[in-house]
């Protein structure tokens, strides 16, 4: 299609033009090239190569008419920037094409994805769109496959797909009639006709009481023993440990039955303790690992305040990380591959008592960290004197404080942690991704410090050790 070809090489011109720099540009995280980039999308192994696709406005750093990005990957550390995928150009999809997964069948890949349409006065219209490539570069549109359902609003998005006990199955996101946020489930024999099965889960169906006015960006599937919807709620309020961001992001855990389409959960838990960290998004590997990669951001939270804006770009992509299940807990940790990133490494013992210890031997700005720290023990760990982690052991909170990005006053994250025993820190030039305890616990933030080393620094509030080992770490290497 003509207009679709220009649209694509304009996108590229930019790309050539503008690309993505300043001091905070990241080393190891998928960002974009230029513009806006938010939620990964089709993630999938096919043919041996990673296919990373994400939500992205090429011409500015505002949301607005999404296309879908494109890079690949056989290691995750080499990797390749494709021509964009998608493109808003089709009446079906003319205000964006919107998040969606992708799944490998009979040597093809297909695309799903919501097509977002607004009329003049402003009035929305979904569509839940396929496209299919032969090559995992060019794709074909074939237009809507599943349309708006009764009883619900136009925000109707973000479909997943599987296949399970011999059909393909899809979720995705609702909103009904009366404000309420579901998960709906589809089901379908050819990856074209589709057979609505009704709500998944949500108020009424699995839950008595409201909960957000609006589900995004569904996720479905089986781990270690447990089925678990992974759901990005809006409308929750604010507790006093919980439900600290503008929006969440958790999972729901339990039991689904293919035969009766029906899943029986436990309560909401959120899976990130930070700041920045929304719309993941998990796919299944040829090593059968489940792997997860997020969107270090928050749609409404202070997003315009990023001092990327300033040259060219805004917010990028977790690093990839392997899901487990562990005694009914969701542990997540780096990918194997990162660790091929490790340069120079640094080990120490750092004893401190009652006043603050810079590690002096330790400066890399972009680094993995790995602390073992006393049990019972009240500390604070501090990266760059900007991003401070505090454990207090008799209450047994571990919190997480940076500046405000439009203040500059220091803002919290507290969560209730009966110990810690370990983190592991992985800082890149405006990111933190902190996995305590192996993974039990994990808490993902934008960092913004001034420029200069990336100093370490210890406090306690008693005698405490911390058994330190740092790795400065390469960049991702780009063809």
């Amino acid at each position: 299609m003509k207009e679709e070809q220009a649209l694509r090489k304009e996108a590229e011109q930019i790309i050539q033009t503008i690309e993505a720099a300043g001091p905070f540009r990241q080393q190891f995280h998928l960002m974009p090239p230029a513009g806006l980039m938010n939620d990964p999308n089709g993630l999938v192994q096919w043919q041996g190569v990673n296919h990373v696709f994400y939500q992205w406005m090429p011409f500015h750093t505002g949301h607005g008419s999404k296309w879908w990005g494109h890079a690949a990957t056989r290691d995750w550390v080499h990797w390749e920037l494709l021509p964009p995928a998608l493109a808003p150009v089709h009446d079906f999809e003319k205000n964006g094409c919107y998040s969606g997964s992708a799944v490998a069948h009979e040597g093809l890949l297909y695309l799903f994805y919501t097509g977002n349409v607004k009329d003049e006065h402003g009035n929305r219209t979904s569509y839940q769109c396929l496209a299919v490539s032969s090559d995992g570069v060019e794709f074909e549109k074939h237009g809507p496959v599943i349309y708006q359902p009764e009883g619900y609003t136009a925000h109707v998005r973000d479909p997943k797909i599987w296949f399970e006990a011999g059909m393909w199955w899809l979720v995705i996101g609702a909103q009904r009639h009366d404000l309420e946020g579901q998960v709906l489930l589809y089901r379908s024999a050819d990856l074209r006709e589709w057979e609505f099965l009704g709500p998944l889960a949500g108020k009424d169906v699995t839950l008595s009481a409201s909960f957000g006015y609006m589900w995004e960006c569904p996720d479905f599937f089986e781990l270690g023993g447990s089925r678990v919807l992974l759901v990005s709620p809006q409308g929750l309020e604010a507790e006093a440990a919980r439900y600290q961001n503008q929006y969440q992001t958790g999972i729901f855990s339990g039991k689904f039955s293919p035969e009766t389409g029906t899943f029986s959960h436990g309560e909401f838990r959120e899976m990130d303790l930070g700041f920045e960290f929304y719309a993941p998004q998990t796919f299944l590997d040829e090593q059968d690992r489940r792997l997860l990669i997020g969107w270090m951001g928050v749609p409404d939270q202070q997003e315009q305040a990023h001092p990327t804006i300033a040259d060219g770009w805004v917010h990028c992509l977790t690093v990839p990380r392997e899901l487990t299940m562990q005694n009914g807990h969701l542990h997540q940790q780096p990918i194997e591959e990162y660790r091929q990133l490790r340069g120079e490494h640094a080990s120490a013992v750092v004893a401190v008592d009652d006043e603050a210890l810079v590690w002096q031997s330790w400066n890399a700005p972009t680094a993995e960290v790995y602390l073992e720290v006393e049990k019972d023990k009240s500390w604070t760990v501090s990266w760059r004197r900007y991003f401070h982690i505090f454990y207090e052991a008799g209450g047994q909170t571990l919190t997480f404080e940076r500046p405000d990005l439009v203040t500059g006053e220091p803002v919290r994250r507290t969560s209730r942690v009966n110990d810690v025993r370990s983190l592991r820190c992985l800082f890149d030039c405006s990111s933190a991704e902190v996995f305590v305890n192996d993974g039990e616990y994990v808490s993902t933030s934008r960092l913004f410090p001034a420029l200069g080393a990336g100093e370490l620094q210890f406090s306690a509030e008693e005698p405490a050790v911390f058994h330190v080992d740092a790795w400065k770490l390469r960049p991702l290497q780009w063809a």
